[in-house]
């Protein structure tokens, strides 16, 4: 087989590989461990014929680089892939710099469910507001946010469980 080819289905096997043990990775921390169970069957697999590859070439350097190459390449693509997915849910805290804002109605009429409070910052009362959303729809949030309230500090995580509440009720729809 041509040294070029053979290059080529390292990189294309270990990308592959590599894509998609990030995802199982992704799939377990989200708790969906039947998907991560099936999804591995098939990540062992192509691992085991890249492997192979590489070591029935051993005495070719270009060989072991190009399953190196392959690696991080598949890291890349892999979070690439789950950030496109955007699986799950992450919680939007934002501290507007005023308590005088019509930014929690604005985020309600637009369907998101927002809880608000009084906080104190350095120089004076802010207001509060805590918002969980689906990670596919977590820009337009920020978005949304930054169009009425330029100066509010925002902060994003993902929650890792959550019950009762507003959310809780849609989600057991």
């Amino acid at each position: 087989m041509n040294p070029v080819w053979i290059i080529a289905l390292i990189l294309g096997i270990n990308m592959t590989y590599v894509s998609i043990f990030t995802l199982r990775l992704i799939l377990v921390i989200k708790g969906k461990r039947l998907a991560a169970s099936l999804i591995s069957m098939v990540e062992v697999f192509i691992y085991l014929i890249g492997l192979q590859i590489v070591l029935d070439n051993l005495s070719s350097p270009i060989y072991i680089a190009a399953y190196c190459v392959g690696f991080g390449l598949g890291v890349f693509l892999g979070s690439k892939i789950e950030e496109a997915l955007a699986l799950g849910y992450s919680v939007v805290q934002v501290i507007a710099d005023t308590v005088n804002t019509s930014l929690p109605d604005q985020l309600r009429a637009s369907g998101y469910g927002v809880t608000v409070w009084q906080g104190e910052g350095r120089s004076g009362p802010r207001l509060v507001m805590q918002v969980l959303v689906k990670r596919s729809a977590e820009k337009r949030l920020l978005e949304a946010i930054s169009a009425t309230a330029p100066k509010a500090f925002v902060i994003s995580h993902e929650p890792r469980h959550f019950r009762g509440g507003f959310w809780a009720k849609l989600l057991e729809k």
